[in-house]
């Protein structure tokens, strides 16, 4: 299924106008898909990171859909809830 998906993505891409908008999504995806990707790792169940962040687990769940835009504060407390700590970095453009 997921190469469908793959093949459906690469034909939209070939349309300037819809690669423009992936390519301005695509730091908030590589984000969403940071915080998925540490909690996973880290062993913890949304339910567990809220219990131990004190945020509540359906605005981790909001977070992690890419229905709110975390505050760097937010991401402190993630990571810190992961024993994990953020990174951010400024690369030059492409």
């Amino acid at each position: 299924m997921a190469t469908k998906f793959n093949d459906f993505l690469n034909e939209q891409l070939k349309d300037p106008e819809v690669k423009k908008e992936y390519d301005t999504l695509a730091p908030e995806f590589a984000i969403i898909q940071a915080m998925i990707d540490a909690r996973q790792a880290s062993g913890m169940t949304q339910k567990q990171l809220a219990d131990k962040t004190g945020i509540a687990q359906a605005d981790i769940s909001k977070l992690e859909r890419g229905n709110a835009n975390p505050s760097l504060r937010t991401l402190q407390r993630l990571a810190a809830g992961m024993g994990m700590q953020i990174k951010i970095e400024f690369v030059p453009a492409k």
